[in-house]
């Protein structure tokens, strides 16, 4: 993993090793959301979560015309998700990955999508347990980075604990995977949308906490429903780690804590506003690049969640981040908004 020299000087310093584990507390890999831009903007709240790409398919790393694997260095630990079937074309992947630098692949056996389904990738992967240790073992023989997988615990009727401990033990002996983060919720693959597979299958965190009892020598992290740090410290009473999705999105400023509450690190948290300062010639840097402005703000509106002006500092980005030249000066006014009373 690429480890910032805070982070080598704390593990040389002799600070406990687990806080700097790079899955201690990630950020979930999130279609349209967790883009480049929203990953450079997480980081200026937190040096040490693990930030997830969305999920990239096989078929456009390999035959689309876009870089799909362009990020910033700044991003580190940064993993790629993966979502494909097909060992040799993951391989070659996981391949160009390693080369572009990226800490982690990451295989998605949890998206219940119709439109992932259709590409036999993603949730349905769970029914096809050979055929997931054959794709991970296929990553793991060319790449000396993490292959990790995210996946259910279980999909359609196929919800039994044996069922999930089938998998996870198919995967983990014969895939060679290590490392598994675990949606607390089963998929139903045809009925529900992707949002309401988010939502409607019911959170069963002591299941997967008894996974990680029956599966003690695998590093698993769990993801699903957490809205807090105080959420996240009890999870990480019986897990390796904790992935958090929609509350880091919504309500980034939960990160600005992330450093000090659960990784242990000394100094004072991220300042929501010296954070949108610091996204400044990053911003400058992108709008000369051809960037719009609003593909980059649109990450940012629910950083002063429950801070007086949040409001309004959502509304201006909302309304003139869209237009036409828009530049700093749009951000700048949207900040005097939440500021001018502290």
């Amino acid at each position: 993993m690429h480890q910032n020299p805070e982070s080598q000087n704390a593990l040389q310093n002799g600070a406990a090793v687990t806080s700097f584990l790079p899955h201690r507390f990630s950020v979930a890999p999130m279609l349209d959301w967790t883009d480049r831009h929203c990953r450079y903007f997480l980081r200026q709240l937190s040096r040490h979560a693990l930030l997830y790409t969305e999920m990239v398919t096989t078929g456009a790393i390999i035959h689309g015309k876009g870089d799909y694997l362009a990020y910033s260095e700044e991003e580190h630990p940064v993993a790629l998700q993966l979502g494909g079937s097909d060992p040799q074309q993951l391989a070659h992947c996981a391949r160009l990955a390693e080369e572009r630098g990226y800490d982690e692949v990451n295989l998605n056996v949890g998206c219940p999508s119709d439109r992932v389904q259709n590409g036999r990738f993603g949730a349905c992967l769970m029914g096809e347990a050979q055929l997931v240790a054959d794709c991970i073992k296929a990553m793991c023989d060319v790449v000396s980075i993490p292959v990790t997988v995210k996946t259910r615990i279980g999909i359609d009727d196929q919800d039994s604990y044996a069922f999930l401990c089938d998998f996870v033990g198919t995967v983990a002996e014969q895939g060679g995977c290590e490392t598994f983060i675990i949606h607390a919720r089963k998929a139903w693959l045809s009925g529900l949308s992707p949002k309401e597979n988010r939502e409607v299958p019911p959170l069963d965190y002591p299941r997967v906490y008894q996974l990680k009892r029956d599966f003690p020598q695998l590093t698993m992290s769990i993801n699903g429903g957490i809205k807090s740090l105080e959420e996240a410290q009890a999870h990480l009473q019986h897990m390796d780690g904790v992935m958090v999705g929609r509350e880091a999105y919504q309500n980034p400023g939960i990160m600005a804590a992330v450093d000090r509450v659960i990784f242990g690190t000394t100094g004072p948290d991220a300042d929501p506003a010296a954070t949108v300062r610091a996204m400044y010639p990053y911003i400058e840097q992108e709008l000369s690049r051809g960037t719009y402005l609003g593909h980059i703000t649109r990450h940012m509106l629910g950083l002063f969640q429950g801070v007086p002006g949040a409001r309004q500092w959502r509304r201006h980005l909302s309304e003139n981040a869209h237009k036409p030249g828009a530049g700093i000066q749009v951000v700048e006014q949207a900040l005097a908004k939440v500021v001018r009373d502290r």
